[in-house]
Protein backbone atom coordinates (compact mmCIF):
# COMPACT_ATOMS: atom_id res chain seq x y z
CA UNK A 1 0.00 0.00 0.00
CA UNK A 2 1.16 3.16 -0.68
CA UNK A 3 2.39 5.80 2.07
CA UNK A 4 -0.02 8.24 0.76
CA UNK A 5 -2.93 5.45 0.77
CA UNK A 6 -1.98 4.98 4.57
CA UNK A 7 -2.00 8.63 5.62
CA UNK A 8 -5.59 8.43 4.07
CA UNK A 9 -6.46 6.04 5.64
CA UNK A 10 -5.49 6.83 9.16
CA UNK A 11 -6.77 10.90 9.18
CA UNK A 12 -7.77 12.29 12.10
CA UNK A 13 -11.43 14.05 12.22
CA UNK A 14 -11.00 17.54 12.44
CA UNK A 15 -13.21 19.30 9.81
CA UNK A 16 -11.91 22.28 8.39
CA UNK A 17 -12.81 24.32 4.71
CA UNK A 18 -10.49 25.09 2.08
CA UNK A 19 -10.66 28.90 2.51
CA UNK A 20 -9.82 27.99 6.37
CA UNK A 21 -6.99 25.94 5.82
CA UNK A 22 -5.30 28.13 2.72
CA UNK A 23 -5.75 30.94 5.60
CA UNK A 24 -4.03 29.35 7.98
CA UNK A 25 -1.25 28.70 5.27
CA UNK A 26 -0.78 32.37 4.70
CA UNK A 27 -0.48 32.80 8.34
CA UNK A 28 2.13 31.00 9.37
CA UNK A 29 4.12 32.31 6.43
CA UNK A 30 3.83 35.91 7.91
CA UNK A 31 6.13 34.12 10.72
CA UNK A 32 8.65 33.10 7.73
CA UNK A 33 9.85 29.97 6.11
CA UNK A 34 9.43 28.35 2.84
CA UNK A 35 6.10 27.80 1.14
CA UNK A 36 7.29 24.55 0.12
CA UNK A 37 8.50 23.48 3.62
CA UNK A 38 5.61 24.37 4.79
CA UNK A 39 3.90 22.68 2.27
CA UNK A 40 5.58 19.44 2.78
CA UNK A 41 4.29 19.90 6.57
CA UNK A 42 0.76 20.14 5.50
CA UNK A 43 0.93 16.45 3.79
CA UNK A 44 3.36 14.22 5.68
CA UNK A 45 1.95 15.66 9.33
CA UNK A 46 -1.32 16.98 8.21
CA UNK A 47 -2.11 14.65 5.15
CA UNK A 48 -3.06 17.51 2.78
CA UNK A 49 -1.08 16.38 -0.60
CA UNK A 50 -0.01 19.20 -3.17
CA UNK A 51 -2.26 18.21 -5.28
CA UNK A 52 -5.15 18.22 -2.22
CA UNK A 53 -4.39 22.01 -1.85
CA UNK A 54 -4.30 23.63 -5.38
CA UNK A 55 -7.36 22.07 -5.66
CA UNK A 56 -8.87 23.96 -2.06
CA UNK A 57 -7.94 27.07 -4.31
CA UNK A 58 -10.43 26.22 -7.15
CA UNK A 59 -13.01 24.79 -4.12
CA UNK A 60 -12.00 27.04 -1.37
CA UNK A 61 -15.78 25.83 0.45
CA UNK A 62 -14.80 22.36 0.47
CA UNK A 63 -14.09 20.50 3.94
CA UNK A 64 -11.45 18.51 4.40
CA UNK A 65 -10.54 16.70 7.21
CA UNK A 66 -6.59 16.95 8.76
CA UNK A 67 -3.85 14.17 10.13
CA UNK A 68 -3.51 16.56 12.98
CA UNK A 69 -5.35 19.53 14.59
CA UNK A 70 -3.90 22.97 13.11
CA UNK A 71 -2.68 23.89 16.15
CA UNK A 72 -0.31 20.97 16.41
CA UNK A 73 0.89 21.73 12.69
CA UNK A 74 1.67 25.56 13.83
CA UNK A 75 3.43 23.70 16.99
CA UNK A 76 5.32 22.10 14.52
CA UNK A 77 6.17 25.33 12.36
CA UNK A 78 6.84 27.36 14.49
CA UNK A 79 9.61 25.01 16.56
CA UNK A 80 11.02 24.51 13.00
CA UNK A 81 11.23 28.16 12.27
CA UNK A 82 12.50 28.97 16.27
CA UNK A 83 15.34 26.20 16.43
CA UNK A 84 16.43 24.92 12.70
CA UNK A 85 15.15 21.25 12.99
CA UNK A 86 14.64 19.34 10.24
CA UNK A 87 11.20 19.18 9.49
CA UNK A 88 11.64 15.47 8.95
CA UNK A 89 12.91 14.90 12.33
CA UNK A 90 9.91 16.31 13.62
CA UNK A 91 7.32 14.55 11.72
CA UNK A 92 9.67 11.38 11.72
CA UNK A 93 9.28 10.47 8.17
CA UNK A 94 10.66 10.85 5.16
CA UNK A 95 9.11 9.96 1.51
CA UNK A 96 12.22 9.11 -0.03
CA UNK A 97 11.63 7.02 -3.72
CA UNK A 98 8.51 4.81 -3.18
CA UNK A 99 9.39 4.71 1.00
CA UNK A 100 8.25 6.55 3.14
CA UNK A 101 11.21 5.96 6.21
CA UNK A 102 11.44 6.55 9.59
CA UNK A 103 13.83 9.39 10.63
CA UNK A 104 15.51 10.98 13.43
CA UNK A 105 18.22 13.09 14.93
CA UNK A 106 21.90 10.71 14.94
CA UNK A 107 20.71 9.64 11.43
CA UNK A 108 21.20 11.86 8.07
CA UNK A 109 18.32 12.55 6.25
CA UNK A 110 17.81 11.12 2.84
CA UNK A 111 18.63 13.28 -0.31
CA UNK A 112 17.07 13.54 -3.46
CA UNK A 113 20.29 13.18 -5.03
CA UNK A 114 20.94 9.83 -3.30
CA UNK A 115 18.07 7.85 -5.52
CA UNK A 116 19.77 7.98 -8.58
CA UNK A 117 22.85 6.16 -6.45
CA UNK A 118 19.80 2.96 -6.59
CA UNK A 119 19.08 3.80 -10.32
CA UNK A 120 23.00 3.24 -11.06
CA UNK A 121 23.21 0.08 -8.93
CA UNK A 122 19.76 -1.52 -10.56
CA UNK A 123 21.70 -1.29 -13.78
CA UNK A 124 23.92 -3.64 -12.36
CA UNK A 125 22.77 -7.97 -12.63
CA UNK A 126 21.14 -8.94 -9.16
CA UNK A 127 24.34 -10.58 -6.95
CA UNK A 128 24.09 -14.19 -8.48
CA UNK A 129 24.02 -17.42 -6.13
CA UNK A 130 26.53 -17.19 -3.38
CA UNK A 131 27.40 -13.72 -3.41
CA UNK A 132 25.50 -10.55 -1.67
CA UNK A 133 25.56 -7.20 -2.35
CA UNK A 134 26.14 -4.52 0.72
CA UNK A 135 25.75 -0.87 1.69
CA UNK A 136 28.54 0.72 3.48
CA UNK A 137 27.01 3.03 6.42
CA UNK A 138 23.64 2.48 5.78
CA UNK A 139 22.04 5.53 7.72
CA UNK A 140 18.36 5.36 7.84
CA UNK A 141 18.79 1.94 5.75
CA UNK A 142 17.48 3.64 2.85
CA UNK A 143 19.87 2.22 0.37
CA UNK A 144 19.25 -1.19 2.07
CA UNK A 145 15.91 -0.88 2.10
CA UNK A 146 15.52 -0.27 -2.03
CA UNK A 147 18.30 -2.46 -3.14
CA UNK A 148 16.11 -5.56 -1.45
CA UNK A 149 13.35 -4.28 -2.39
CA UNK A 150 14.16 -4.30 -5.38
CA UNK A 151 15.74 -7.82 -5.60
CA UNK A 152 14.14 -9.73 -2.85
CA UNK A 153 15.85 -12.93 -4.21
CA UNK A 154 19.05 -11.68 -3.06
CA UNK A 155 20.63 -11.39 0.30
CA UNK A 156 22.56 -8.35 1.60
CA UNK A 157 24.48 -6.52 4.11
CA UNK A 158 24.40 -3.17 5.68
CA UNK A 159 26.83 -1.71 7.44
CA UNK A 160 26.91 1.50 10.35
CA UNK A 161 28.87 2.69 12.93
CA UNK A 162 26.36 4.07 14.63
CA UNK A 163 24.00 1.86 17.17
CA UNK A 164 21.58 4.54 16.81
CA UNK A 165 21.52 4.20 12.70
CA UNK A 166 21.54 0.42 12.77
CA UNK A 167 18.70 0.57 15.08
CA UNK A 168 16.47 2.97 12.75
CA UNK A 169 17.94 0.50 9.44
CA UNK A 170 16.36 -1.83 11.33
CA UNK A 171 13.08 -0.68 12.01
CA UNK A 172 12.27 0.32 8.20
CA UNK A 173 13.49 -2.57 7.04
CA UNK A 174 10.82 -4.40 9.18
CA UNK A 175 8.74 -1.85 8.18
CA UNK A 176 9.03 -2.61 4.02
CA UNK A 177 9.17 -6.30 4.77
CA UNK A 178 12.81 -6.85 3.74
CA UNK A 179 13.86 -7.31 7.32
CA UNK A 180 15.10 -11.22 6.52
CA UNK A 181 16.97 -10.26 3.23
CA UNK A 182 19.43 -8.13 5.15
CA UNK A 183 21.79 -8.72 7.87
CA UNK A 184 22.87 -5.27 9.54
CA UNK A 185 26.21 -5.15 10.80
CA UNK A 186 27.80 -2.88 13.38
CA UNK A 187 32.03 -1.47 12.47
CA UNK A 188 33.70 0.65 10.23
CA UNK A 189 33.52 0.03 6.42
CA UNK A 190 34.88 -3.08 4.83
CA UNK A 191 35.93 -4.31 8.28
CA UNK A 192 32.63 -5.67 9.46
CA UNK A 193 32.33 -7.58 5.88
CA UNK A 194 35.20 -9.82 6.29
CA UNK A 195 33.58 -12.97 6.36
CA UNK A 196 32.71 -12.21 2.83
CA UNK A 197 35.54 -10.41 1.26
CA UNK A 198 35.55 -11.82 -2.27
CA UNK A 199 32.35 -12.30 -2.11
CA UNK A 200 30.21 -9.02 -2.98
CA UNK A 201 28.81 -8.17 -5.99
CA UNK A 202 27.60 -4.88 -5.24
CA UNK A 203 28.99 -2.55 -2.51
CA UNK A 204 26.96 0.96 -2.78
CA UNK A 205 28.22 3.48 -0.52
CA UNK A 206 26.89 7.18 0.83
CA UNK A 207 30.04 8.02 2.97
CA UNK A 208 30.76 11.26 4.50
CA UNK A 209 32.41 13.67 1.83
CA UNK A 210 31.95 17.00 2.96
CA UNK A 211 34.73 18.84 3.57
CA UNK A 212 35.16 19.86 7.48
CA UNK A 213 35.51 24.09 6.17
CA UNK A 214 32.31 23.63 4.03
CA UNK A 215 30.61 21.41 6.32
CA UNK A 216 31.42 24.23 9.33
CA UNK A 217 29.77 26.79 6.96
CA UNK A 218 26.53 24.58 6.41
CA UNK A 219 22.78 25.85 7.08
CA UNK A 220 22.37 25.25 10.45
CA UNK A 221 19.20 23.44 9.43
CA UNK A 222 21.97 20.48 8.73
CA UNK A 223 25.39 21.62 10.77
CA UNK A 224 23.01 21.87 13.80
CA UNK A 225 21.21 18.82 13.25
CA UNK A 226 22.39 15.77 10.88
CA UNK A 227 25.21 13.97 12.32
CA UNK A 228 28.70 15.34 11.66
CA UNK A 229 29.30 11.58 11.41
CA UNK A 230 27.43 10.83 8.54
CA UNK A 231 28.26 14.56 6.94
CA UNK A 232 32.14 15.82 7.70
CA UNK A 233 34.69 13.86 5.76
CA UNK A 234 38.01 15.48 6.86
CA UNK A 235 39.94 18.22 5.76
CA UNK A 236 39.38 17.33 1.87
CA UNK A 237 36.51 15.60 2.17
CA UNK A 238 38.13 12.23 0.77
CA UNK A 239 38.79 10.50 4.08
CA UNK A 240 36.29 7.79 3.99
CA UNK A 241 36.53 7.93 0.47
CA UNK A 242 40.14 6.79 0.37
CA UNK A 243 39.40 4.13 2.74
CA UNK A 244 36.62 2.83 0.69
CA UNK A 245 38.48 2.86 -2.24
CA UNK A 246 41.44 0.95 -0.69
CA UNK A 247 39.82 -1.96 0.41
CA UNK A 248 37.06 -2.81 -2.63
CA UNK A 249 39.63 -4.56 -5.12
CA UNK A 250 40.08 -7.26 -2.30
CA UNK A 251 36.74 -7.25 -0.68
CA UNK A 252 34.51 -7.58 -4.06
CA UNK A 253 34.07 -10.67 -5.51
CA UNK A 254 36.08 -11.10 -9.55
CA UNK A 255 33.87 -8.81 -11.50
CA UNK A 256 32.47 -7.25 -8.80
CA UNK A 257 30.99 -3.39 -8.74
CA UNK A 258 31.85 -0.32 -6.12
CA UNK A 259 29.90 2.61 -6.60
CA UNK A 260 29.87 5.88 -4.54
CA UNK A 261 28.51 9.28 -4.07
CA UNK A 262 30.72 11.95 -3.62
CA UNK A 263 30.77 15.84 -3.20
CA UNK A 264 30.08 17.63 -6.69
CA UNK A 265 33.51 18.97 -6.97
CA UNK A 266 35.40 15.60 -6.26
CA UNK A 267 34.44 13.56 -9.24
CA UNK A 268 38.45 13.87 -10.56
CA UNK A 269 39.55 12.88 -7.00
CA UNK A 270 37.25 9.86 -6.41
CA UNK A 271 38.10 8.44 -10.12
CA UNK A 272 41.82 8.94 -9.30
CA UNK A 273 41.25 7.08 -6.01
CA UNK A 274 39.23 3.91 -7.67
CA UNK A 275 42.05 3.64 -9.98
CA UNK A 276 44.86 3.93 -8.15
CA UNK A 277 43.46 1.16 -6.04
CA UNK A 278 43.43 -1.23 -8.71
CA UNK A 279 39.93 -1.11 -10.25
CA UNK A 280 38.84 -1.11 -13.67
CA UNK A 281 36.78 1.36 -15.50
CA UNK A 282 36.47 4.19 -13.14
CA UNK A 283 33.66 6.04 -14.84
CA UNK A 284 31.95 9.29 -13.27
CA UNK A 285 28.12 9.59 -13.59
CA UNK A 286 25.63 12.78 -13.40
CA UNK A 287 22.98 13.14 -10.92
CA UNK A 288 20.11 15.09 -12.44
CA UNK A 289 21.60 18.74 -12.26
CA UNK A 290 24.43 16.97 -14.76
CA UNK A 291 26.46 17.41 -11.38
CA UNK A 292 29.61 14.62 -11.83
CA UNK A 293 28.03 13.51 -8.04
CA UNK A 294 28.86 9.31 -8.46
CA UNK A 295 31.32 6.90 -9.39
CA UNK A 296 31.96 3.19 -10.37
CA UNK A 297 34.38 0.66 -10.71
CA UNK A 298 35.17 -2.97 -10.64
CA UNK A 299 36.94 -5.55 -9.23
CA UNK A 300 38.64 -7.36 -12.26
CA UNK A 301 36.58 -10.52 -13.68
CA UNK A 302 38.52 -13.38 -13.96
CA UNK A 303 40.83 -13.93 -17.27
CA UNK A 304 40.29 -10.25 -17.68
CA UNK A 305 42.91 -7.80 -18.49
CA UNK A 306 44.79 -6.79 -15.46
CA UNK A 307 44.91 -3.22 -16.66
CA UNK A 308 43.40 -0.58 -13.78
CA UNK A 309 43.70 2.39 -16.14
CA UNK A 310 41.39 0.29 -18.50
CA UNK A 311 38.45 2.33 -19.60
CA UNK A 312 39.26 5.68 -17.27
CA UNK A 313 36.65 7.94 -17.75
CA UNK A 314 38.34 11.28 -16.29
CA UNK A 315 35.70 14.24 -15.56
CA UNK A 316 34.58 15.96 -18.87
Amino acid sequence: MEPSRQREEHLVAAPITGSVLLAWRRDQLQAGGRPAELDWLLDLAGGVSWQQLQALRLQPHRQLSLAQPLEQLAALWHRHLASDEPLQYLVGRCPWRDLELRVAPGVLIPRQETETLIDLALHQPPPPSGQRWADLGTGSGCIACALAKAWPGCAGLAVDLSTEALALAAANLQATGCMDRVELLQGSWWEPLRPWWGRLALVVANPPYIPTAVWAELEPVVRCHEPALALDGGVDGLSALRQIAAGAAQALAPGGTLLLEHHHDQSDQVLGLLKEAGLQQPTAHPDLEGQWRFASAHRAAPHAPANPAQGFSPQP
